[in-house]
This record gives structure tokens, sequence and C-alpha cells, in this order.
């Protein structure tokens, strides 16, 4: 059936692609959404037309893990450069982390940051709260300010965001449950890894395996393991964030199994790189949690597969090339940009395996909006959906080469890798922010905060009776009279 509204825009060509279905049609736009879907006969008059003859079309990636710097560090990356990435890699939403300068722990922090995004966005945005001592007389607080979840550091990482004792870690999760908030968790247990780092040191070594060495897959596994503990007492929804490990899947599943909101994700280098690539990479492969042994590559691809690991992220953590390329690698700083080279890689990648491009949408986009009540505005092409696009050339053989990225990051290990699909157009609530691989200067700004359209369920409480707040609000034997 014809539209009888005039649509801003009409695709006509490409071949839409959802987590059920692959079918050549024409979509239609109107007002930042999707306002229809169907033979191209049916779809109403526009404004303008979009000829998408051999492309694909995908629901924008949502990255739910990366750090755009801002406030703080605007030499290593910030909203404006970060997001314009994002915009290049066919990613339509981003979830900023909150180890900037200042720190996300105070809603007047929050509101700074928002102000900031805003000016520079070129892509929607979540703002991530660090969860943690400095922050929890400020739960409700930050949650009313406009985030889309917390932040735990269960272990070091850039920025020395202390990590919590295991006491603050379930009086936290006491808090954050009955908001309903998920709290992602860099999940590898600190004091582990500092003893170890320690000795690692005192021995002198500063090879860029002593990182692996300092971080084995135990320090995951614990961590993990604690935190499913912790958020089944408690009642809170978690998220894993970077699994590295096949080690992890094991806690994970468990997890799930007795019934605990708990979701994961995975990267790119854990997916592609090893510990093979240590010699050629040197401190430019430097990440926590590092990248490990070669074995755990298939069996994390099988999680995926299967749906224990939930998503694709990227922990898009930008440095400048001398802060990569120190001889001891205890100085170079951990991390790298991905978010513009993940959905070309992913693709890549998936063409040589079972999987299709069918379940990279479902693990770039659908399940990311779901995990964060953001589905189906985010994460989906249907009329009504927000029209958030990538549309992807599968046939455009390139090399990735760090001197053209948008981020300001010019180094990482994914350098003159080669992929075989490309972003061509990229559209963020119907309006282009990246056409013809020119980004759209005149974008800058359009990108927003999602939290306003966030619907998560509400909350579940769990032992209540047992929380910091309940045992020590009243005296327990203030109802009990006097027997003589």
């Amino acid at each position: 059936m014809t539209s009888t509204q005039h649509a801003d825009l009409v695709i006509h060509g490409g071949r839409i692609v959802s987590p059920d279905s692959e079918r050549q049609e024409s979509i239609a736009i109107k007002d930042g959404r999707v306002l229809a879907i169907g033979a191209p006969d049916t779809m109403p008059a526009a404004h303008e037309t979009l000829d998408a003859a051999g492309l694909h079309i995908l629901p924008g990636a949502i990255d739910v893990h990366v750090h755009f710097r801002d406030p703080g560090y605007p030499q290593k990356e910030d909203f404006a450069s970060g997001t314009a990435a994002a915009a290049f890699g066919g990613v339509t939403t981003v979830f900023d982390m909150p180890n900037t300068l200042p720190t996300i722990a105070t809603p007047e922090a929050l509101a700074a940051k928002h102000v900031i995004a805003k000016e520079k966005a070129y892509v929607d945005y979540g703002l991530y709260a660090v969860l943690g001592e400095p922050s929890l007389d400020h739960i409700d607080a930050l949650v009313e300010g406009g985030i889309i979840g917390f932040k735990l550091y269960m272990g070091n990482t850039f920025g020395k965001v202390p990590s919590p004792t295991t006491g603050a870690m379930l009086e936290a999760f006491e808090l954050v449950a009955p908001t309903g908030k998920r709290i992602s968790l860099h999940a590898e247990t600190n004091s582990i890894m500092e003893r170890r780092e320690t000795r690692l040191r005192e021995s002198g070594r500063t090879d860029p395996l002593a990182h692996l060495a300092a971080r084995p897959d135990v320090v995951a596994v614990e961590a993990v393991a604690r935190a499913a503990i912790l958020a089944e007492w408690t009642g809170a929804r978690i998220h894993i964030l970077h699994i590295s490990s096949s080690a992890e899947l094991r806690p994970l599943a468990e997890a799930k199994a007795r019934g605990v909101d708990i979701t994961g994700e995975t990267c790119p280098h854990y997916l592609m790189l090893s510990s093979d690539d240590y010699e050629r990479l040197r401190g430019v492969i430097r990440v926590n949690p590092p990248v490990r042994e070669a074995v755990n590559q298939e069996k994390l691809w099988a999680a995926l597969e299967d749906g224990t690991i939930d998503m694709i992220a990227t922990d898009h953590a930008p440095h400048a090339i001398d802060e990569k390329t120190r001889a001891d690698i205890w100085t170079v700083d951990c991390g790298f940009p991905g978010v513009e080279t993940q959905m070309p890689l992913m693709l890549t990648a998936m063409s040589g395996r079972q999987g299709s491009i069918r379940d990279y949408v479902k693990w770039s986009a659908e399940k990311p909006a779901k995990t964060w009540g953001l589905y189906p505005r985010k994460g989906a092409l249907d009329v009504g959906s927000d029209a958030d696009i990538a549309i992807v050339d599968m046939n455009r053989p390139w090399t990735i080469d760090d001197a053209l990225i948008q981020s300001r990051a010019k180094i990482s290990p994914f350098h003159g890798m080669r992929a075989s699909a490309l972003p061509i157009h990229t559209l963020v609530r119907g309006r282009f922010v990246m056409k013809d691989r020119i980004l759209q200067e005149d974008s800058r700004g359009w990108g927003g905060s999602v939290h306003s359209i966030q619907a998560m369920p509400p909350g579940e409480v769990r032992n209540g009776e047992t929380t910091m707040a309940a045992i020590t609000s009243h005296d327990p034997f203030a109802n009990i009279e006097a027997t003589s």
C-alpha cells in the first residue's frame, strides 16, 4: 500500500538486513524515523532519493563501550573526532565510559559532560557514570542527570579509577538494583594483577608479554564469578565488558542458567589477534584485559554464535603514537582505537564462517538495543524505528591505514589488515552524518543522548532486608518491650 505521507528520503535498491531476514526492498524516512519499507512502487514521494543498488542496508551499530577521552584528554580524542570515527564505521550510537578528567562520579561532572557531548557529537550517545566509593552518595542524582548505566572497575586501567572493595561493590549493587540501570564491569581482579605486576617488575621483565603474564585468565574468571554472585544476591543487572578468554565463558553461562540478569561482550581484537602478535606489534597491542593465546579465539567465536556472549563492542581507547611505542611495556598506555574498523573487520571475518550478516546485525545492533532498553527505537529497521542506518558495500576490498582514520589516535594493531566490507553512508535519525565516505560537517552536534528514550524494566531487589541501608536505618530492638 502506498503511503500518503511525503517522505524526506527514500532509499532504493539496497538489501535490508535484520537478524531474521535479508530482503531487496526500499525504505522511506520521515522526521528521523522509518516511515515505510516495501517494494519501490509502494514508496511515497520524497524530497530526496538515494540509489543503494548493490549495497546492504543495516541498522546502525551500537557500540556500548568507547572511551572518547572528553573531557580531560583532548590530545587523545574528543567527542567530535570519536563520533566522526563512529560515523565512518557505520556506528550510530555509542556509550562513552566515565574515566575522563574529571571522572564522571557526580551530577555536576555528568552535566558538564552532557554539554560537551551535545555540542560535538555526530552520532547518538549514552554516558556512563562511574560506580565506586566516590559515587555511592550520588546514585539517584546520576540517574536523574541522564546516564545509560554505571561502570564499575574491578581492575585498574587508564585513569587510575580506584577499584572498590568487595564490600563496597556489594553496597553499590544494592543501591543500583532498584533503579533498573545496568552495571558494566571491567571484570579483572585488581589484587592479583597488582601483585603479579610488582613481581614481574622486580624480576626485570619489561617485554610486551609481561603484560599478559600479569593478567592470566584467572583474574577475569574470578571477577566474573564474584560479580555474578553479587548480582544474583542483590538483583542488580550486570554486563561483562571485553571478554578476552574462553575460561570466562563458564561462570558467564552458569550465571545465566541461574537466572542472573547478566550479559557479555567481546571485541574484534580478542577474535582476530593473539599472543603470537606481541613480538610484531609490541606496545601497540597492549590493552586491558590483554589479547590472549590463540586457543581462545575459536571458543569466543562459538560463544558469540551460540549466544553465551551477547554482543560485539570495541573498547575504543585511543592514545598518541609516542604513548604506544615506548620500550618498557609498563610505561605504554593501554588501549587503541577500534570504533571505525569494527564493522568492516567483523563482516570480513564472518565471510569465512558459518555465521551470516544477519548474525552480525543481532550482535552489533539488536542485542545491545534490547539489553539497554532502547529497542525497537534503536537496533532495528522497522516502521517507527529511528532511521539509524549503515549502508555497506560488502565487496569493497581495502587496507586499513591508521594515518587515514578519523580518530586522533593514528596507531592501532589493525594497521595493514585487509577488509572486504566498507560503510559508504551512515545516517543518524534520518540525517547523513557520513555520505560517500565524506564526513558531513554540518551534522556536528546532531547526535543526542539516548537516555531519554531508554526504557529499562523495573528494577528487582533481592535480599533487601540485608542491604547496608536496611541494617543501618533502625534499631532492631526498638519494638521489643522491656520485660522487667
